[in-house]
């Protein structure tokens, strides 16, 4: 690996107040509150706080306007919001949500199940609703993130060229920057590697960044191939909280105190507190008692010299 020592910026992004919670019952909104204030206190800069979907769909997300709005007066930290369609961009931009994640998947059977659309026509809704989004005088940023980017529990692996196609309609219609999700974890480094630079080479220099999940034990190993192909943004969940409800398997994301640990041991400078994230983990222990949470840092905790 060319990796160390690895010193652009990296942008950690919590997830699991999005993508950690959409599984799972309803959390509250003092305590969502409470969730990003600990993590924000810790350090962690930005945020996917949550989707603009309606409740009945997905009823823990009841609060977005409120958890934005509010979270906004409570932190310093980048609030994002996943955005589906035309209604959730709207309440999205008017919530003064700091950045819009627009989603489409590269699996057509995962499209279909997740939001009744093929991958080519969620594309041209996508682009429509960036549109919109551009022509605000104070605009939010702007994420497009493909799903299933390298594997589909119905399909298997996903043809590259089908992932590029997409990426390169989301970085036309005009992104602020792009993620691959590993949506079932399917994904292993030499994959990783291959397409993140290919998307490198075919796009130039738009921000990348990744979204992985640790189905398969290759979370920590996927982080190392996207840094070396020049990725500086992941997402993370505390706890390994999460995984798609829409695909079956999908288990949680990688937790986002081991993914700051990797990255402290390989010298980027993430700017996060392990020690205030580990309290804030075990701080959603207490919350969701019931909930299987993940994690080596949090199971063996900092290494230190045993006293003698």
């Amino acid at each position: 690996m060319r990796v160390t020592p690895y010193t652009p910026e990296v942008l950690v992004r919590e997830v699991g107040l999005r993508d950690g919670i959409q599984g799972i019952a309803t959390i509250g909104t003092e305590d969502k509150l409470a969730w990003l204030a600990l993590e924000a206190e810790a350090g962690v800069p930005a945020f996917e706080l949550t989707s603009f979907v309606p409740p009945r769909i997905l009823p823990q997300f009841f609060d977005a306007e409120d958890v934005i709005v509010k979270g906004k007066q409570r932190c310093r930290a980048a609030l994002a919001a996943l955005v589906l369609n035309d209604k959730g961009a709207q309440r999205a931009l008017a919530s003064g949500v700091d950045s819009i994640v627009f989603v489409i998947s590269a699996s057509a059977t995962h499209s279909a199940k997740n939001a009744r659309t093929t991958p080519h026509e969620a594309l041209a809704v996508v682009r429509r609703l960036i549109e919109s989004v551009l022509v605000q005088p104070v605009r939010p940023k702007i994420t497009g993130a493909i799903a299933t980017a390298f594997g589909c529990t119905y399909e298997g692996r996903i043809a590259p060229d089908s992932v590029l196609e997409l990426a390169e309609g989301l970085a036309s219609a005009g992104v602020d920057d792009l993620a691959l999700g590993d949506t079932v974890g399917f994904a292993g480094p030499r994959q990783v590697g291959e397409l993140f630079a290919r998307l490198r080479n075919e796009l130039g220099d738009i921000p990348l960044g990744a979204h992985f999940h640790d189905t398969r034990g290759m979370g920590m190993a996927n982080v190392l191939a996207a840094l070396e192909a020049g990725v500086t943004r992941f997402d993370a969940s505390l706890g390994g909280l999460g995984g798609c409800p829409f695909a079956p398997g999908a288990t949680g994301n990688i937790a986002t105190e081991d993914l700051c640990f990797l990255l402290d041991e390989y010298g980027v400078d993430t700017g996060i507190d392990l020690e205030k994230l580990l309290a804030a983990r075990r701080w959603l222990a207490q919350l969701l008692p019931n909930e299987p949470l993940h994690g080596a840092l949090s199971r063996a905790g900092l290494p230190c010299a045993i006293p003698t």
